[in-house]
């Protein structure tokens, strides 16, 4: 925690202390490289063999599957608040969030206002009752309550969600690193081969500790990458005259609230659907619960819990100046902005092109290496606790579990091994999907996030839950969520991906889990008192 503390504020100071801040603006634009330097090449290279490497390390130590998936439950409750924050981080938001800023306004800040409240429910509400059971699954915890089919449920729903997240996040780094290197989309195969061929190798080998300690080398590079961008361009503009005063002609009119569905982005939105996404990724994900688990008590995990929302809002308002800055940087020298791009249609491709054709030999190797940090982050979370689900939920829970130890975490190996592959292979699925990184993000991979949410909150937290009732509350609320993800080419005829939904994306995470606790609760009720009349009529029968 004091470490990304301190690196923001010794940062913060060397701006506003250094010959930056005061400078005279040299009106004249960045020198423009054609790709990266095989400098460039080189730290890139450096950086993967590093985490090859930390990968045959830990691997050496590992005797059964508790230390493969959970670290043996003693973990440092920093390093997993870190880990959490660069698993949930990856190429999506690195790169959606300065273009977000750059493209559509600032009222994606208003995220970081539900940190606090994120930390009150999960912290307090969520967390004391899922550190009773010490489970390697998360999935367990549904069983007891619902029975093995809702655990069946959410273990697929889990795998099914983390796949296309896995896969659109490899899809979006290939993508970002073809504007890098000046090629064509041809060469996304390559990069999403080499990107998942990395992080494949060094998660099946060391397990969750070589993927935690990955992940702080990642986050630091993350945040040294955007702090590199906003230096350079403070140098050359002379200061910080890239910073906004008023609204910029590129950015949405974004209100505080609006009836409309179909307003792209208000406030409330915003926050709404930021609370939702987090704490159902937290209370619902394997992801999270697998990090939590791997901590002492609820104690512990409370404080990973403070570290990972910390640094993700540092690093967010650090990745909103990136977005200011390149706005700013590009109105001050629009003859710089590539033929047939424009700052508002094509946002998302300005941070990549900044990065290989503006930035020093050696800095962009160092920015590129935070994108691949990025996702390689997810990958590795993902397919570690992905193999945690496979082998405890399905595998071991139905009597297929290896005789030895020793078997036992081979088999963990392959299986991540194995799912690494089907991720690498299905991220040629994504490119079909309409919108920007923001809007792809949240009409695939969190689809499924409420609906595997709502299956612990019932579980949990609803005392007269019913399967039934549960399974009737996930089936609509996984509709809704897919009639709003998709309502413009479902609602619109002739519908094209420049044109607007006619209801935002926003409401997705909002509008689902509401219907799914609703209709869930309604019918359970429902049940259970249908359950009790028949209970009491059986038991006045059996008086008389």
């Amino acid at each position: 925690m004091k470490l990304f503390i301190s690196i923001a504020t010794l940062s913060i100071v060397f701006f506003l202390n250094s010959p930056l801040s005061a400078a005279e603006s040299t009106a004249e634009p960045l020198p423009l490289n054609t790709g990266l330097h095989p400098v460039d090449w080189m730290i890139i290279a450096v950086y993967a063999i590093l985490t090859i490497f930390l990968g045959w390390y830990f691997s050496r130590g590992q005797e059964d599957t508790s230390e493969y998936f959970v670290g043996s439950g003693q973990m440092n409750p920093f390093l997993i608040g870190v880990s959490l924050f660069a698993t949930l981080l990856s190429t999506i938001t690195y790169l959606s969030t300065p273009g977000e800023i750059l493209g559509k306004g600032p009222v994606y800040l208003v995220k970081d206002l539900a940190m606090p409240f994120i930390f009150i429910i999960v912290g307090y509400v969520m967390l004391p009752v899922y550190m009773k059971s010490r489970v390697t699954s998360a999935y367990e915890l549904l069983e007891e309550k619902l029975g093995l089919g809702i655990r069946m449920l959410g273990a697929v729903m889990f795998l099914g969600l983390r796949l296309i997240w896995m896969s659109l996040l490899v899809y979006l780094t290939a993508k970002a690193i073809t504007t890098m290197l000046n090629v064509g989309e041809e060469w996304i195969p390559y990069i999403v081969l080499g990107t998942g061929l990395v992080a494949i190798i060094y998660t099946s080998l060391g397990g969750l500790r070589a993927v935690v300690i990955t992940d702080l080398i990642q986050t630091i590079l993350l945040f040294g990458g955007a702090l590199l961008v906003i230096a350079t361009i403070t140098y050359h503009l002379g200061g910080f005259s890239w910073f906004p005063t008023q609204w910029d002609s590129n950015w949405d009119t974004q209100p505080f609230f609006s009836t409309d569905p179909a307003t792209r982005v208000t406030y409330v939105g915003t926050f709404l659907s930021i609370l939702i996404w987090y704490v159902a990724t937290m209370c619902g994900d394997q992801v999270s619960v697998q990090r939590f688990m791997s901590t002492r008590d609820a104690a512990a995990a409370r404080r990973s819990l403070a570290i990972q929302l910390t640094v993700s809002v540092v690093v967010s308002l650090t990745l909103a100046m990136v977005g200011f800055a390149l706005l700013g940087y590009f109105n001050a020298f629009p003859s710089e902005i590539p033929a047939g791009m424009e700052l508002k249609k094509d946002a998302d491709k300005f941070f990549p092109h900044y990065i290989a054709n503006h930035l020093p030999v050696g800095i962009s190797g160092c920015v590129v290496s935070a994108m691949f940090a990025a996702a390689m982050s997810s990958i590795d979370s993902g397919v570690n606790s992905i193999t945690a689900v496979v082998m405890t939920d399905f595998l071991d829970r139905f009597g297929f579990k290896p005789k030895t130890e020793r078997g036992h975490v081979l088999s963990a190996r392959l299986l991540a091994l194995g799912i690494g592959v089907i991720v690498v292979l299905s991220s040629s699925l994504m490119g079909s999907i309409p919108g920007n990184i923001t809007a792809v993000t949240n009409k695939t991979a969190n689809l499924l996030t409420t609906p595997i949410f709502c299956l612990f909150f019932f579980a949990l937290f609803v005392p007269f839950s019913r399967p039934a009732g549960v399974l009737v509350g996930t089936v609509l609320g996984t509709t809704t969520a897919v009639l709003i993800a998709f309502s413009g080419p479902i609602f619109i005829e002739n519908y094209t991906s420049d044109m607007p939904d006619p209801i935002s994306f926003q409401w997705i995470a909002p509008a689902a889990v509401s219907i799914n606790i609703a209709s869930g609760c309604l019918v359970s009720y429902l049940i259970a008192s249908a359950q009790q009349k028949k209970s009491g009529a059986q038991r006045d029968l059996t008086s008389d």
